[in-house]
């Protein structure tokens, strides 16, 4: 564990914000903890200094990202149809496949190092699920985890849908990426893809689930507590 133990976060609502800037951003954050964790390591313990963390909330214009380990051919339309309907398209380093990224859903980055809070990715991708799950549920919607698939599922016209996409990357404990919450996005986005790799399975927002608008300022208020009740935060 770190000499300095850092169970604060800084919260930071970027709105809407544009998929690279924001994939920048979170870089420019993960590069400075790894730095200083770095610096640690050949300083006395007296003078080391406590990583920092940070959990980003923001929305995209629309955008579709492919994982390191995706398939290229999981993205069914070319770069003229992409065009066409105001989307970009982006290979990026997190793990998982492909996914899409639009207004009315709720992307939530925590940078943080993870030695401040436990050392197990497992763990800290279950949590960041039962955070959603609970969000969901203080809205009256049952989800659930499906065995072997990351995210978090909803079963809807008797069929299992997704409704949270998440995707991380790791280094020395270091984690940035995350997880997307479809709140009220416009779905028909996803039938450009096959989402996460999945060919079985459909995608669904809050909106659909419930029949009525969501207020995604209430969402982000509600996930924000349970993400700090999991992972023990105290904002800064």
């Amino acid at each position: 564990m770190n000499a300095l133990v850092n169970k604060t976060a800084t919260f930071i609502n970027a709105g809407l914000i544009d998929y690279k800037a924001a994939w920048d951003y979170q870089t420019e954050l993960f590069n400075t903890i790894l730095a200083r964790k770095n610096a640690n390591r050949t300083t006395a313990a007296h003078q080391q200094q406590p990583t920092d963390n940070y959990i980003i909330f923001c929305e995209h214009p629309h955008v579709y990202t492919l994982g390191k380990s995706g398939q290229q051919q999981n993205l069914l339309i070319d770069e003229t149809a992409l065009q066409k309907i105001d989307a970009t398209y982006y290979h990026i380093n997190r793990g998982g496949d492909i996914t899409y990224h639009g207004p009315g859903q709720l992307v939530c980055y925590p940078v943080i190092d993870l030695e401040n809070f436990f050392t197990d990715i497992h763990r800290y991708m279950r949590l960041l699920e039962q955070s959603v799950i609970d969000t969901l549920n203080v809205f009256r919607i049952e989800a659930t985890r499906i065995a072997g698939l990351t995210g978090v599922w909803v079963m809807h016209a008797g069929v299992p849908k997704k409704i949270c996409a998440m995707g991380v990357k790791s280094s020395r404990w270091v984690m940035m990426h995350g997880l997307a919450l479809n709140v009220s996005c416009d779905l028909t986005y996803f039938n450009n893809i096959i989402a996460c790799g999945i060919t079985d399975k459909a995608v669904t927002s809050m909106e659909e689930i419930l029949q009525q608008s969501i207020n995604m300022e209430m969402v982000q208020q509600v996930l924000k507590e349970k993400i700090a009740t999991y992972f023990e935060i105290e904002w800064i």
